[in-house]
């Protein structure tokens, strides 16, 4: 079978969500079948010689990430009613090489990876002979903007980004249920994103596909470690993740460090936004920017948190803190997606006082951490593996009408 990916960035490294499914859904299906790319390139990317892409790929072709002046990124919102991250990726290059690849050859499948993407889906129908198409809708978008728009509507400073919110998250539940409804398949992350767009498509059959984790490469890891009590990662330009670490760092950490003034934090992830640098003249917290491995940070973290308190979808961090053996503390919305147990698998906790006590209790505790950490490792090992999870989206890669939905 051949088969063509539209990926929002170079899925090489995946260092961030998006690039770790895509990379390793991609990795898996090359194994048996023929997978060409068509990607967008960040500035910072590149396709070299030592990319493993090119060797898993029949062909990867690359064009620009087109990059938006905020005057234009205003005139778009206020002369179109496509949501802001329509606009986002839309490129002309982009489209120009789509269109060129569709004419000169034919797919068995396309799959579009991501609601930025949504846009090309049309000239994927227009294509002679029609592939299938696949949209794997990476997060229901639409919920997310509307938790953002009611997170920030408790802050006044914060509510021009509310008002942003609340337009993008009426746009998108028109853009979202159209781009599913016009697709063949359309794949989802988890039972809570599967409720999630059938609210707005209910008519659409969804297929659950979690994320997943290289288990190789995080079960059995033996390189250096970097030492630190608690350890966050993430993309930090990524509005959910900066939400996270503001609330963590000034409304949890304080009352840990009431305990446990010595406590220290590595925040690992790439593009810090400038809405995070108050955090940087904390004592003993540590922003690393970009890094080549976060293995090394989650092998040296005493415990891993995720105080996610926006946003949508599975989160892959938390998959790959768990098969490192880390113990856990998260939020409810952290954990989303997930069939985890509270005192079982992870710590649960909401409000700033629970959070910081379960920080607290497993930093205190030896023996509670070591319980936690085997019972989430073998959690991951047993259904989160990527060789056990692509099957089962070649699965619907099989011709004929709609399937009946699947759940994983």
């Amino acid at each position: 079978m051949r088969i063509l990916f539209l990926t929002p960035q170079l899925p090489y490294p995946p260092h961030q969500g998006t690039s770790l499914r895509n990379y390793n859904l991609i990795a898996q299906l090359a194994r048996r079948h023929r997978v060409c790319l068509l990607s967008l390139l960040e500035p910072e990317q590149s396709l070299d010689a030592g990319n493993p892409l090119s060797g898993l790929c029949e062909w990867v072709e690359c064009a620009p990430v087109p990059r938006r002046s905020e005057a234009l990124r205003l005139r778009q919102m206020l002369t179109s009613r496509l949501p802001d991250m329509a606009w986002r990726l839309w490129s002309p290059a982009f489209r120009e090489r789509l269109v060129r690849r569709l004419a000169e050859s034919s797919f068995d499948v396309v799959q579009i990876e991501g609601i930025e993407l949504a846009r090309y889906l049309p000239l994927v129908e227009a294509a002679q002979p029609r592939p299938l198409i696949v949209y794997d809708d990476h997060n229901a978008e639409w919920l997310l903007q509307k938790r953002a728009c009611l997170a920030d509507l408790r802050i006044p400073r914060r509510w021009p980004a509310a008002l942003y919110s609340l337009v993008q998250w009426q746009r998108l539940k028109a853009f979202e249920a159209d781009a599913c409804r016009r697709a063949d398949r359309v794949v989802v992350a988890s039972e809570a994103d599967r409720r999630a767009v059938q609210a707005i498509a209910p008519q659409v059959a969804l297929h659950v596909v979690p994320n997943g984790v290289d288990l190789a490469e995080y079960t059995h890891y033996q390189g250096p470690v970097e030492r630190y009590d608690l350890v966050f990662t993430g993309k930090m330009d990524y509005r959910p993740n900066i939400d996270a670490m503001l609330w963590f760092c000034q409304q949890v950490l304080p009352l840990i460090r009431q305990h446990r003034p010595e406590t220290s934090l590595a925040i690992v992830g790439q593009r810090p936004h400038a809405r995070l640098a108050p955090l940087r003249s904390l004592p003993r917290v540590a922003m690393t920017g970009w890094v080549s491995d976060v293995r090394p940070y989650l092998a040296g973290a005493t415990v891993y948190v995720a105080p996610l308190r926006v946003g949508g979808g599975t989160r892959l961090k938390l998959l790959q803190a768990m098969a490192m053996g880390t113990p856990v503390v998260t939020t409810t919305l952290g954990a989303e997606g997930f069939p985890v147990q509270h005192d079982e698998h992870l710590l649960l906790a909401d409000a700033p006082e629970q959070f910081a006590r379960a920080v607290l209790t497993l930093l205190d505790d030896p023996a509670r951490r070591a319980r936690l950490a085997t019972a989430a490792r073998s959690f991951v090992q047993r259904s989160y593996g990527w060789d056990a999870l692509v099957p089962q989206l070649e699965a619907l890669y099989q011709p004929g009408p709609s399937l009946p939905a699947r759940s994983a």
